[in-house]
C-alpha cells in the first residue's frame, strides 16, 4: 500500500522538505525555505520540472509550516492534509538515549529538548519543528530521525575521551558522531550496487560538503567516525577547523582577550576552506581561485585531502583492510579533483583511480585492475528518514489503532 510521508530538515533559520510516496521513493515535490525571520525570506518548491519560487516576508518557522502546507494545497500536489500519512523530522542530537529512530511523543519530546545541552544550535530549532508540525497535523504519526543513532554502535574504546571518568559520567562529554542518516543510507546503497551483503563490506565512508566527516563501517556498523561530541572535530571543512591542538585556544584567549563564545566562532565560522584561502568556505570558489594561482587557496586544497587521507589511513588499519571507500555530499559527490588528491598515493592499499570515470562522476570510479572500490554515492538523507516513517511510525501507529 501506497503512502505519502513528509521529511522535514528545520535549520535554525531554514526549513528543508521533500514530500514522498513510499515504498516506492517517488518525489511529488521538495524544496527549502530560507531566511526564516526575515523580510526577503526565500521560498522555493520543485515539482518535477516545474519550480515556483518567491521571495516574502516570513517571521518564523510557524509561518514557514503553514506557507508549505498551504502550497501543497494550493498546487494540488495532495488533495487535503489528512492524504498525508505520516511526517518524518531530522534531529541533530539524541545523545546515549536514541539509539535508533523513534514515534514522537510528549516524553520523547520532552527529551530531544533535554539533549538541547549537547546541540544547543540544532536540538531546540529541530524541536519547535516538530511542534509546529504536531499542532497542524495532530493526528499524523511523527518520528524523530538522529543523526547520531547510527554511530551508537561505537565500543567505548571509540567514544572515551581521555579526559576525568566524570565528564563523561556526569556531563556525556564523549563521542557521538553525525551524518549517521547519510553513512547509513549510502553505505547500504553501496552494498546493493555491488550485490554483496553489507555485512560482508569494510567501507570507508567519506560525506564531504561544508560540513564533511567520514565514517568507518565494518559489517553495517559504525565503528568509527571523524566528529566528536560536536560536529567541529575530525577532518578540515568549509569554516570549521577539524582537530587541532587544543591548547592553542587558551593561548589565543590570553594573546587576543577571546571569550569561550568567540573562540566557539573562530574554530566553527572563521576556519577551514575559508580561513586558510582567505576566499570562501564553498569548494568550488577555492578550487577556482586554486586554478587561478592562488596559493592559499592552494594550500587550503591540500590541507583539505591531506586531513582526509589520514583519517582514511587510519580507519582502514582499525577496519584491518578495506573493501570499498565511499563518496558522497556535495564535494563527494562533484568533485573529481577533491576525489584524486584524497586518493593520491593510496596504490600501495590496493586503491587507485580511473580518471576517466573520476571526471565522469561515475557510480565506480576505481582502475580496472584496482583491488578496492572506489563509489560515488548521492545520499538521499529525506529518503531515509522517509523510510523509518513507514518502519517506526506506521507500524506502530497501526498496532497503536488495533
Amino acid at each position: 500500500m501506497s503512502r505519502t510521508i513528509m521529511a522535514i530538515n528545520a535549520g535554525s533559520s531554514s526549513l528543508k522538505f521533500q514530500l514522498l510516496t513510499l515504498p516506492a521513493g517517488t518525489v511529488l515535490c521538495q524544496g527549502l525555505i530560507e531566511r526564516i525571520g526575515l523580510n526577503d525570506a526565500v521560498f522555493t518548491l520543485k515539482q518535477g520540472e516545474q519550480k515556483l519560487q518567491e521571495t516574502r516576508a516570513i517571521a518564523d518557522h510557524q509561518q514557514a509550516a503553514t506557507l508549505l502546507l498551504e502550497a501543497l494545497l494550493a498546487h494540488r500536489i495532495i488533495p487535503s492534509l489528512e492524504a498525508i500519512d505520516g511526517v518524518g523530522h531530522r534531529v541533530a542530537h539524541g545523545g546515549e538515549t536514541f539509539k535508533d529512530s523513534v514515534l514522537i511523543t510528549d516524553a520523547a519530546l520532552a527529551e530531544i529538548e533535554r539533549l538541547a545541552e549537547l546541540a544547543p544550535l540544532h536540538n531546540p530549532v529541530n524541536a519547535a519543528g516538530i511542534r509546529i508540525f504536531r499542532a497542524v497535523l495532530p493526528h499524523t504519526p511523527a518520528v524523530a530521525v538522529f543523526d547520531t543513532a547510527f554511530h551508537q554502535t561505537l565500543d567505548q574504546g571509540a567514544f572515551i575521551y581521555p579526559l576525568p571518568w566524570r565528564y563523561y559520567q556526569e556531563l556525556g562529554i564523549r563521542r557521538y558522531g553525525f551524518h549517521g542518516t547519510s553513512h547509513k543510507y549510502v553505505s547500504q546503497l553501496l552494498a546493493e550496487k555491488l550485490g554483496v551483503p553489507l555485512s560482508a563490506l569494510r567501507v570507508v565512508s567519506c560525506h564531504l560538503g561544508n560540513g564533511s566527516s567520514l565514517c568507518a563501517i565494518k559489517g553495517g556498523r559504525s565503528v568509527n567516525t571523524s566528529m566528536g561530541f560536536t560536529p567541529q572535530s575530525g577532518v578540515m571543512m568549509g569554516t570549521r577547523s577539524g582537530d587541532i591542538d587544543p591548547s592553542i585556544l587558551p593561548w589565543v584567549a590570553q594573546r587576543e582577550g577571546k571569550t569561550p563564545q568567540q573562540l566557539n566562532t573562530l574554530l566553527n565560522n572563521e576556519s577551514g576552506l575559508l580561513g586558510v584561502s582567505g576566499v570562501s568556505h564553498d569548494y568550488r570558489d577555492v578550487e577556482q581561485a586554486a586554478k587561478e594561482g592562488n596559493p592559499r587557496a592552494e594550500l587550503a586544497l591540500t590541507l583539505f585531502a591531506g586531513r582526509i587521507r589520514a583519517t582514511i589511513g587510519s580507519y582502514i588499519m582499525q577496519l584491518g583492510g578495506i573493501d570499498a571507500l565511499l563518496f558522497t555530499g556535495g564535494i563527494g559527490e562533484n568533485s573529481a579533483r577533491a576525489r584524486e588528491a584524497i586518493c593520491r598515493d593510496l596504490h600501495f592499499l590496493g586503491l587507485e583511480l580511473d580518471d576517466g570515470k573520476n571526471q565522469r562522476n561515475a557510480t565506480f570510479i576505481q582502475a580496472d585492475n584496482a583491488l578496492v572500490k572506489v563509489a560515488v554515492i548521492n545520499t538521499n538523507e529525506e529518503l531515509m528518514i522517509a523510510r523509518d516513517v513507514m518502519r517506526i511510525g506506521l507500524s506502530q501507529a497501526a498496532e497503536v489503532s488495533v
